[in-house]
């Protein structure tokens, strides 16, 4: 007898119906969703330091999986010297890794290597991971990809993370070429991050032509994520390899103050 398992989603106010397959050769669904947030090192625009208000923005999103920009690790006294990505793993309950783009000696022996960078938290486990430093011209600071591998229900999905470089365009159109290369055919993928860049800009445009991006095809309005409290320009981007599916995504602006970036949040079919 056939077996269908129906997933009824109520996503702002779209009616998704995921089936599973009847057979093996059916390709598998699965919906995800995905959220990419700048959280300057927890630095809200109140120039409060507050980890735990970051926490509650993840928490009330619901995200199955979250790329984070600007995270601290034993950083400085900016952030009391916190492993941030652990820390929010903990309060969530989530799987994490962390890309270390800056990574110096400790201040004292035995202390912890001073680092910063991004971070992939998920609800899912994560199976592997990779952090690949990207191309940085002399004086620019060094940015990175963190590519993590989940397992959702056993499905494996590859999701990347990343923040280009904030002054360059060379950089930026450079990293963008390396960021095509590296993700290359894996599917299904999504990547995220703040790119620093408009939607018109040469380096968006590399992306584009490998990646569907999800704002123009899912969703509404400007798509605007920055500055938080007057956001006027969309630089936070998701993007999804083929075999994944926007369904619905939107900027989050519950907590302005956070941090000065809104996070962006999309919902996904994944097919494998």
């Amino acid at each position: 007898m056939r077996r269908t398992l129906a997933i009824v989603l109520m996503l702002s106010g779209i009616l998704l119906t995921s089936v599973a397959p009847a057979n093996a050769s059916e390709p598998r669904q699965r919906v995800l969703s995905v959220l990419s947030f700048n959280i300057h090192h927890a630095q809200g625009t109140d120039d409060v330091l507050d980890l735990a208000r970051v926490a509650g923005v993840i928490r009330d999103s619901g995200a199955d999986v979250v790329g984070l920009q600007e995270v601290d690790r034993h950083y400085s006294a900016r952030s009391e010297w916190a492993d941030q990505a652990t820390e929010l793993a903990r309060m969530l309950g989530y799987h994490v890794v962390f890309g270390a783009n800056i990574d110096r000696d400790p201040p004292a022996a035995g202390s912890p290597r001073i680092q910063y960078g991004t971070a992939i938290l998920s609800r899912y486990p994560i199976t592997a991971w990779d952090n690949t430093h990207l191309f940085r011209s002399p004086n620019q600071e060094q940015r990175g990809l963190l590519h993590a591998v989940l397992d959702v229900r056993g499905v494996a999905v590859h999701v990347y993370d990343t923040h280009l470089a904030a002054s360059s365009q060379v950089d930026r159109l450079e990293q963008t070429r390396q960021i095509t290369e590296l993700i290359g055919g894996a599917t299904p993928a999504v990547l995220v991050g703040d790119l620093n860049a408009l939607p018109e800009a040469p380096e968006i445009a590399t992306l584009n032509t490998a990646f569907t991006d999800v704002w123009p095809a899912s969703g509404k309005g400007a798509g605007a994520t920055y500055p938080a409290e007057a956001p006027d320009r969309r630089i936070d981007y998701i993007y999804a390899s083929r075999s994944v599916s926007p369904l619905v995504s939107r900027v989050l602006d519950g907590d302005p103050v956070a941090s000065d970036h809104l996070p962006l949040m999309s919902r996904l079919l994944v097919r494998h």
